[in-house]
């Protein structure tokens, strides 16, 4: 099959799912598909898949990364010993683990095509991650809570893990509060990559987007509490701070270069 089978046959498949196979026509334009797709990716409920669907799927998400361009944690500089500054897009990161900034219900973003890491996390990690993500929460029984972590495997991405956090949601101002939880966001997230064996994590701008969190006061303490945690247990995990906005990096850049 190509890259336009595989679409084709997935999105027909969607479609089908939802009773909507004779009311949609799938169009021509292969962007346009690529939109098409996603949202149904994202709109789909949690439930199991024929092993057809996966393997085409799997086929399709995977080829899909290789053409944006897979980075690998080893041809990274550090910019100190342990760490790492990159900006692109996490789901092309090659190393053991990555961050996701999570909702409470953990079940990726359902708005069709919207530009959170979490949709593209969940978007490119195909549809088993949702149903992994339903039952961890079922078993669980109640929302995750602020400033907690779950691991899971990433299907399809590049890495071999996702963590999945939820960061505090800013008010009309910050609060003491918001600072704690978000540096308990990645303190857990290092505490859970470590105790599954993780040697390398890439931390995504927790909080920062949609959350409403001050882009430099979060990076202060996303680096703070990594440098506290490594110093503290004498971790020799591989830290990768993950941005997509340059305004980030600019921040990010300049705070790691000022530690000495």
């Amino acid at each position: 099959m190509t890259q336009t089978q595989r679409r084709e046959y997935l999105i027909s498949e969607l479609l089908n799912e939802r009773q909507l196979q004779s009311k949609v026509k799938i169009p021509s334009d292969a962007q346009e598909q690529k939109i098409l797709l996603r949202s149904l990716f994202n709109l789909r409920s949690p439930m199991p898949s024929s092993d057809e669907f996966l393997a085409v799927q799997d086929a399709y998400l995977q080829n899909e990364i290789l053409s944006k361009g897979i980075t690998d944690i080893n041809d990274l500089n550090p910019i100190r010993t342990g760490i790492y500054l990159w900006k692109g897009d996490i789901t092309t990161l090659k190393c053991d683990a990555i961050v996701n900034a999570a909702n409470s219900k953990l079940l990726g973003c359902f708005c069709p095509n919207h530009g959170c890491i979490d949709n593209a996390i969940h978007t490119f990690a195909g549809v088993q991650l949702r149903l992994k993500c339903y039952e961890l929460m079922k078993k669980q029984g109640h929302d995750e809570k602020t400033g907690t972590a779950k691991i899971t495997p990433a299907f399809n991405l590049p890495c071999r893990y996702i963590l999945h956090t939820v960061g505090p949601i800013v008010g009309e101002h910050l609060s003491h509060e918001d600072c704690r939880l978000l540096s308990s966001c990645y303190r857990t997230c290092l505490e859970t990559a470590e105790a599954n064996g993780v040697k390398s994590i890439a931390l995504c701008c927790i909080s920062t987007g949609e959350f409403h969190f001050p882009n430099d006061k979060a990076a202060q303490i996303a680096i703070d509490t990594v440098t506290k945690y490594k110093k503290q247990f004498h971790s020799d995990i591989e830290v990768i701070f993950n941005v997509f906005k340059e305004t980030d990096y600019r921040i990010y850049k300049q705070l790691l270069g000022s530690i000495k």
